[in-house]
C-alpha cells in the first residue's frame, strides 16, 4: 500500500456568511425590481398637448386609466397604422426597461385629477373611436414591506459587523462575542494543557521557592496543614526587580501544582466598557471556586493595584479603582475551605494600595532579588542546556564573576547572544570568548569600529579612559580595572570594564572613592590639555546620582545630619511639593556640588604625581586600542591592597564614557 504523504492537507478557505447575507439582499432586491414591472412595459411619458395631437390625428387605439391615488397615470397605446409614422417610429425604451415586451404601452400621461382628465377627454373624443379603459388600483404589498424593512435588516448587519470586529480577538468565552465581553480572559492550565516548567528550571531562589512550594503542597495535602490548625494563606505577591523570575516561579507553580492554574494580566481587566473590569473580577473568581483547589496568577498587578485616590486626574468613578475594589471583595470574600489562592507578581509594590497588601489578602510578599554569584552560577548552567555545542573549557563559575548585577533574564540573553557569535563566526562550538564578547555587547552596545573619529578626539578619548584607569588603580575601595578600550559601542566613545565588589553595605569611603574614579576622565582632559570636553557625561549623571544620595537618603553628610528623605511608600511621586524647606533644598545643593568637587580635586591631583604613567598609559592606548590589567601592572607595578580586591571581588560591570 503506498504510503500517505506527509505534506499537510492545504487548508480549505474559511466560508463567511456574509455572502449569504450578500445574496439575500440581492434576492431581494430582484424580487422588488421584478414584480415593480407591468403589463404596460416602460413607455415614455407625454404632455397633455401631445395627447391632444395623437388623439385628433386618430393615432389611439386605446387609453387605460390607472385609478390609483399614488399613481394617477394613463397608458395610450397606438393603433398599428399609427405605429408606422415617423414620430411613432423611435422605439419607447429608453435604456431604463430591462424587461421590455413587444405588448406594452406606446406612452404614458401623468394626469393631475381623474374628474378633470376624464373631462378633457370627452371633449377631445368627439369623432375619434378609441377605448378608455380603468384599472384596478396596483397593490405591491411585497414591495412595500420589502422596502420598509430592508433599510432596517441593513442598519442591523451593519451594527452586528461593528460589534464582531470589536469583541474580536478574546473578548472572554468561546467565539469572543459582544455578549462575551464581561466574561474573564484569564488563561486555563490544567491536566489537559500541561505546563512543562517545573522548580528543577529555576535556579537560584531558594528562598522564593519554599515559599510556593508550601503553597504548592497545601493544595495537594491540605489535611496535613489543616489537622493542626492552620488556614490556607489567601494570596502571595512576589515583588523584585524586572528580570529576575517572577513569571517563571509561577509558570513553574503551575506544573508543578497539577491543579487549575487561572494566567491572566492585570491588564486583562481593563477595557473601554464602563464596568467590564470588575465584571471580570466576578467571573475570574467564579470560574476558580468551581475548580477549586485552583490557583489565580495575575501578572503586573500594578495596572490594577495602584493606590486609591492618588491620582489628581482621575474622576469620582475610575473604572480602574472599581475594578481594584471588585478585586478586594473577591479576595476577602470567599471562604478559608474554598482552596483558592491568588500569586501577583509586580516590580513596583510601592505604588500598591495598602488595602491589596493587608493580611487577609496577601498574606506572604515573597522578595525576588537579583541573584548573587552563586545562583548566576546555577542560572547559567540551566540556560546552558538549550545550547547544542559549548566548550569544555567553559567554566560557569568564571562566568558567574563576570555579571555581577545580571538579572536571570539578562543572563538567558547572555547565553543566547554567545551561539549568535559564535555562529556568525562560523564556530562549531560555544566558547568562552564568545561569552565574554557577549557580556560586552550586551552591556556596552555593539563595536563601532568605522566611526569616523579625528586624531584630536581620538587621543581625547585615550587621556580620559587613561584618566579613569590610573585613578582607579591608586584608589583602595575603587574597583580595580581590567581591561580598557577606546573603540567606540553603543552610544559612548569608550568603556573601561571594573572588578567591584558585592556589597551589601556601602561605606562613604568607598562611595567618595567610586566617585573620585569616576571624575578621572574628566581630571585627565584637564590635567594634560588644560581644558575639558562633553565626553564625561556619563560620569557627572553618575556621581550626581551618588552624591545626592548621600546626603538626602542615606544621610551621609555632616551639614544635613541624621536625616532622610527617602519614602519606601513611593506616595512622594504623586505630590508636587519637597518634602524640605527652600532654605534646605539651597544646602543639599551646596553639599551635593562640595563633595563633587572634592574628589574631582582629589582625582586631578592623583594624575598631577602620576602625570607620566598617566602619558604612558595613554600612548599604549592609543597603540593598541585595547589594553588589559597586565598593561597596567607593567606601568604602575602591583596594587599594594590587591590580595583584599582579589579575595573579595567577584564581577566585571561596564564603566562608561
Amino acid at each position: 500500500m503506498a504510503e500517505k504523504s506527509k505534506k499537510p492537507a492545504p487548508k480549505k478557505p474559511k466560508f463567511s456568511a456574509w455572502w449569504i447575507y450578500t445574496a439575500i439582499i440581492l434576492v431581494f432586491l430582484a424580487l422588488n425590481l421584478f414584480s415593480s414591472g407591468s403589463d404596460h412595459g416602460n413607455p415614455k411619458e407625454i404632455l397633455q398637448d401631445q395627447l391632444t395631437t395623437f388623439i385628433e390625428d386618430g393615432d389611439v387605439k386605446r387609453i387605460d386609466i390607472n385609478k390609483s391615488a399614488s399613481n394617477q397615470v394613463a397608458y395610450i397605446y397606438l393603433t398599428d397604422n399609427a405605429k408606422d409614422k415617423e414620430k411613432h417610429t423611435k422605439p419607447v425604451d429608453n435604456g431604463m426597461n430591462f424587461f421590455n415586451s413587444t405588448g406594452g404601452a406606446d406612452y404614458e400621461y401623468r394626469y393631475g385629477t381623474l374628474e378633470n382628465f376624464e373631462k378633457s377627454l370627452a371633449e377631445i373624443k368627439a369623432g375619434q373611436d378609441f377605448n378608455v379603459k380603468y384599472l384596478k388600483p396596483e397593490n405591491n404589498m411585497f414591495g412595500d414591506i420589502l422596502i420598509t424593512l430592508l433599510p432596517i435588516v441593513i442598519i442591523i448587519g451593519i451594527w452586528i459587523f461593528i460589534m464582531r470586529r470589536m469583541s474580536s480577538g478574546g473578548a472572554g468565552g468561546a467565539g469572543g462575542q459582544i455578549f462575551n465581553i464581561g466574561k474573564s480572559k484569564a488563561k486555563l492550565f490544567d491536566e489537559k494543557t500541561d505546563v512543562k516548567t517545573s522548580f528543577k528550571d529555576v535556579a537560584g531562589l531558594e528562598g522564593a521557592k519554599e515559599e510556593v512550594q508550601e503553597i504548592v503542597d497545601f493544595l495537594k495535602n491540605p489535611e496535613k496543614y489543616t489537622n493542626l490548625g492552620g488556614k490556607i494563606p489567601k494570596g502571595a505577591l512576589l515583588v523584585g526587580p524586572p528580570g529576575t523570575g517572577k513569571t517563571l516561579l509561577a509558570k513553574a507553580v503551575a506544573g508543578e501544582a497539577k491543579v487549575p492554574f487561572f494566567s491572566l494580566s492585570g491588564s486583562d481587566f481593563v477595557e473601554m466598557f464602563v464596568g467590564v473590569g470588575a465584571s471580570r473580577v466576578r467571573d475570574l473568581f467564579k470560574q476558580a471556586k468551581e475548580k477549586s483547589p485552583a490557583i489565580i496568577f495575575i501578572d503586573e498587578i500594578d495596572a490594577i493595584g495602584r493606590a486609591r485616590g492618588k491620582s489628581n486626574f482621575s474622576g469620582s468613578n475610575d473604572e480602574r479603582e472599581n475594578t481594584l475594589n471588585q478585586l478586594l471583595t473577591e479576595m476577602d470574600g470567599f471562604g478559608t475551605n474554598t482552596n483558592v489562592i491568588v500569586l501577583a507578581a509586580t516590580n513596583r509594590a510601592d505604588v500598591l494600595d495598602t488595602a491589596l497588601m493587608r493580611a487577609g489578602r496577601f498574606d506572604r510578599q515573597i522578595y525576588v532579588d537579583l541573584p548573587d554569584v552563586r545562583e548566576r552560577k546555577e542560572i547559567f548552567e540551566v540556560h546552558l542546556r538549550p545550547l547544542k555545542k559549548v566548550a569544555d573549557e567553559l567554566d560557569t563559575e568564571f562566568m558567574a564573576k563576570q555579571t555581577p548585577g545580571f538579572s536571570g533574564a539578562d543572563i538567558a540573553n547572555v547565553c543566547n547572544e554567545a551561539a549568535l557569535i559564535a555562529a556568525r563566526q562560523g564556530k562549531t562550538a560555544v566558547g568562552r570568548q564568545d561569552f565574554l564578547d557577549a557580556v560586552d555587547r550586551i552591556v556596552g552596545g555593539l563595536e563601532k569600529k568605522n566611526k569616523i573619529i579625528t586624531p584630536d578626539e581620538k587621543k581625547a578619548i585615550a587621556f580620559h579612559e587613561a584618566g579613569h584607569a590610573t585613578v582607579s588603580w591608586m584608589l583602595e575601595h575603587a574597583a580595580p580595572l581590567v581591561k580598557v578600550t577606546i573603540v567606540p559601542r553603543g552610544r559612548s566613545l569608550g568603556a573601561a570594564w571594573y572588578l567591584p565588589e558585592e556589597r551589601l553595605i556601602v561605606r562613604p569611603e568607598q562611595m567618595l572613592d567610586e566617585m573620585c574614579a569616576a571624575m578621572g576622565g574628566r581630571a585627565a582632559e584637564k590635567v594634560t590639555f588644560d581644558k575639558i570636553s562633553t565626553g564625561a557625561l556619563s560620569d557627572l549623571e553618575k556621581v550626581t546620582k551618588q552624591a545626592r544620595m548621600m546626603v538626602t537618603i542615606y544621610g551621609l553628610n555632616d551639614e544635613i545630619g541624621n536625616l532622610t528623605y527617602y519614602d519606601s511608600s513611593g506616595q512622594n511621586e504623586y505630590n508636587f511639593s519637597k518634602p524640605y524647606s527652600e532654605k534646605t533644598a539651597e544646602l543639599i545643593d551646596k553639599e551635593i556640588s562640595k563633595i563633587i568637587e572634592e574628589q574631582y580635586q582629589r582625582a586631578i591631583k592623583i594624575l598631577e604625581d602620576n602625570k607620566d604613567k598617566l602619558n604612558e598609559l595613554a600612548e599604549v592606548l592609543l597603540d593598541k586600542e585595547v589594553i588589559f590589567k597586565d598593561n597596567l601592572e607593567k606601568i604602575f607595578g602591583k596594587r599594594p591592597f590587591e590580595k583584599s580586591i582579589e579575595a573579595e571581588t567577584k564581577g566585571l560591570p561596564l564603566s562608561e564614557s
